[in-house]
């Protein structure tokens, strides 16, 4: 160790008390000034983003009740389009068989025309068919009668006139009918 002419070991007296006593002081008024300039805008800007937290955490919670409640409108409105859809189903089934019925009862009222049209037709036809065979028989025996009236018959004569006049009339007329 180094000693002083003074004797002591590292010169405490009282200019360097003074001298520790200022700095302390100015030390300490720098940190109240660096702490003013410096901390408390920190700590101001600390608080805002607390509080920006705190109004985002609000605004988050809100946010959550506002979506569960649309969630809940929209699980409403969904059962709401559910029952829609099945009476719409219900409605369009409804017409269908409507349709339906109403489609087969007319096909059945046109088959009744059908049908009648078609018998009535066939009586028309089986009349005219009754005609044209009485004029065919009237015509037969009337040649038969010119036949006979010519000849003297013998059943002999009378069966081979017969033949005869079959024969003329020909299986053409009685087929062709």
């Amino acid at each position: 160790m180094i000693v002083l002419a003074t004797g002591r070991i590292f010169g405490l007296d009282s200019q360097l008390l003074f001298d520790l006593l200022f700095q302390g002081i100015a030390v300490f008024i720098l940190f109240l000034f660096v702490g003013y300039l410096l901390i408390n805008p920190v700590r101001k800007a600390l608080k805002k983003r607390q509080e920006k937290v705190e109004n985002d955490r609000k605004s988050a919670e809100e946010d959550k009740a506002a979506a569960a409640e649309l969630k809940s409108e929209y699980d409403a409105k969904l059962a709401g389009v559910e029952q829609e859809k099945l009476e719409i189903l219900s409605e369009a089934r409804r017409k269908a068989v409507r349709n339906e019925n109403a489609i087969i009862d007319s096909a059945k009222e046109e088959a009744g025309r059908i049908r009648a049209n078609a018998e009535r037709e066939a009586a028309l036809e089986k009349e005219k068919v009754k005609e044209e065979v009485r004029t065919e028989i009237i015509g037969v025996a009337s040649a038969m009668a010119g036949k006979i009236m010519e000849q003297e018959m013998t059943p002999e004569k009378q069966e081979e006139l017969l033949k005869e006049t079959l024969d003329e009339i020909g299986d053409e007329t009685w087929q062709s009918r």
